[in-house]
């Protein structure tokens, strides 16, 4: 693993907002920033727009690069052209560096990273962290809102935990943990739920989520951090919260199936429908 930010850069609004974004990372971790297009090999021998095309991203790299030098001027800055196929590439990237940044529109378009195969099947295979992007996050980087953070209390989430601890020390942000636990499902008609036995059981889960967080605490005293518990589909919960967020952190854990990786619903959620950028963090 190589120490430095790569980011997925293509030309497209969400992918210069990733860039700008990764820029500002790189910086907080004084590591070099990666930018990397990824040109889709082919069997026959170039056509004159595939020349065309290939000094079109020699000169995006080039810009980008040559902006991020000038608002940045101690970041070392690298540029590549990769070849082969994009999801591979990128995974590969995403591999070898400690954080991958990727643009992304969100749902219900065409283009852009998220809404392909391409950025679901990077999140789903990467063994490093990855950021997705929106367009909007430069009128959005200004204000410092917090990290918010979902969390599973039945599995171990250190990997998660450490990304959220080191990365609220960096920014000097606030971080919210969240727990969200589902609502009772009744059968038949006379259904009734004791409403302290919600109660209870919310309490349990705080009590459960202070105990993982305890020794992070102890690790970094200067980073505020809350926690809290709320009934509902994980996803929607932390779509809403990342209305007033910086950042928001999910884990993974791969599931392999016969036709690759799976992502759950609570990371398609996410990545979809939040406002603020996602980091998806691998987890055992």
């Amino acid at each position: 693993m190589t120490a430095q930010v790569t980011v997925g850069l293509d030309g497209s609004p969400e992918s210069v907002a990733a860039a700008r974004w990764a820029a500002r990372e790189a910086v907080l971790r004084e590591v070099p920033l990666r930018l990397a297009h990824v040109v889709e090999r082919k069997d026959e021998a170039p056509s004159e727009d595939d020349r065309l095309h290939a000094e079109r991203i020699d000169a995006l790299l080039r810009d980008e690069a040559d902006r991020t030098r000038r608002e940045h001027p101690d970041l070392e800055v690298l540029t590549e052209r990769l070849h082969g196929r994009p999801a591979a590439e990128l995974t590969a990237a995403a591999d070898e560096a400690d954080l991958l940044v990727l643009g992304s529109r969100g749902l219900g378009t065409v283009h852009g990273f998220v809404s392909g195969s391409v950025a679901l099947s990077v999140l789903g295979s990467a063994r490093h962290p990855v950021v997705l992007v929106r367009a909007r996050e430069t009128e959005r980087a200004a204000a410092s809102r917090g990290i918010v953070v979902g969390v599973d209390i039945e599995h171990s989430c250190d990997p998660l935990l450490a990304f959220a601890f080191t990365e609220a020390a960096r920014r000097n942000a606030p971080i919210r943990f969240l727990y969200s636990r589902p609502l009772p499902t009744f059968y038949g008609y006379g259904g009734v739920m004791d409403p302290k036995m919600g109660e209870k059981e919310r309490i349990g889960a705080l009590g459960s989520l202070d105990e993982r967080l305890t020794p992070w605490l102890e690790r970094f005293p200067d980073v505020e951090a809350t926690a809290g518990a709320v009934e509902g589909p994980a996803g929607d919960r932390l779509e809403d919260s990342s209305q007033d967020a910086e950042l928001v952190i999910v884990g993974h854990r791969p599931r392999k199936l016969p036709v690759g990786p799976r992502l759950g619903h609570v990371i398609h959620t996410v990545v979809h429908h939040s406002t603020a950028p996602v980091a998806v963090v691998p987890m055992p």
